[in-house]
């Protein structure tokens, strides 16, 4: 569904990424984890048209992202879920949520799309009338993904959701993140809670100083003691 080839992407003088090769197959979560500053957000900001690499490539389905602006990414089927959730907190949970499928003309099937997620996310239908800045992190993460997902993607790519939460919210938004992945859609998830996230993904890649020092399937990382201790921390 993605691949990404040898892509490279500089901040002026500085390297976020060299020469990173990777792929995302149809239905499976991909787990990318490490440490901060290590070149996951560049990846993310680099596959949705945020900023332009270097050299290298990015496909979808075929396509080159490569040129492409946020808008047309979106409009070919990628969603992002950005780090810190950005809702607007001013808006009701519906209103948010109305506005992740903007780029959509199928009213009909928003209409029934909508109903789909109130449904997976019963604290959404709860407090569908309240302010997002009123809603708990956890709620808010619920949120920024329901929104992401009215615009129908194929693929969605989740930018650090642990971020902020309390461990027992974080393990709801993972189940969440497997529950829409049994539904076929597939999922590169970003993480620094590393363990949490190959245990989770099919397959997964570590990272360090914007390079891929790691890839493998979750029984290679989690079975293996010394690549768990070395990079997983266990």
């Amino acid at each position: 569904m993605l691949e990404i080839d040898n892509l490279h992407l500089h901040y002026g003088g500085i390297a976020a990424l060299k020469g990173v090769t990777l792929r995302i197959d149809s239905g499976e979560i991909v787990g990318l984890v490490g440490p901060n500053g290590a070149g996951k957000s560049s990846l993310l900001a680099a596959i949705t048209g945020l900023r332009r690499p270097s050299a290298g490539a990015i496909s979808f389905q075929g396509r080159s992202l490569i040129g492409k602006t946020p808008e047309q990414i979106v409009r070919m089927g990628i969603a992002l879920v950005p780090e810190g959730r950005h809702i607007f907190r001013t808006l009701t949970v519906g209103e948010n949520l109305r506005l992740g499928s903007t780029i959509r003309r199928d009213r009909a099937a928003v209409k029934r799309d909508l109903e789909d997620l109130l449904a997976l996310f019963p604290a959404l239908k709860r407090r569908y009338r309240a302010l997002g800045g009123h809603l708990s992190g956890g709620e808010q993460q619920q949120l920024a993904i329901a929104r992401a997902m009215m615009c129908k993607p194929l693929l969605l790519l989740l930018d650090e959701p642990s971020l902020g939460l309390a461990p027992v919210v974080v393990e709801l938004v993972l189940e969440t993140v497997d529950s829409l992945r049994r539904s076929g859609l597939s999922v590169l998830l970003v993480e620094q809670m590393a363990l949490s996230t190959v245990r989770l993904a099919d397959r997964s890649y570590v990272f360090r100083t914007g390079s891929v020092v790691l890839a493998g399937t979750r029984a290679d990382l989690v079975n293996n003691s010394e690549v768990a201790k070395a990079y997983l921390g266990i």
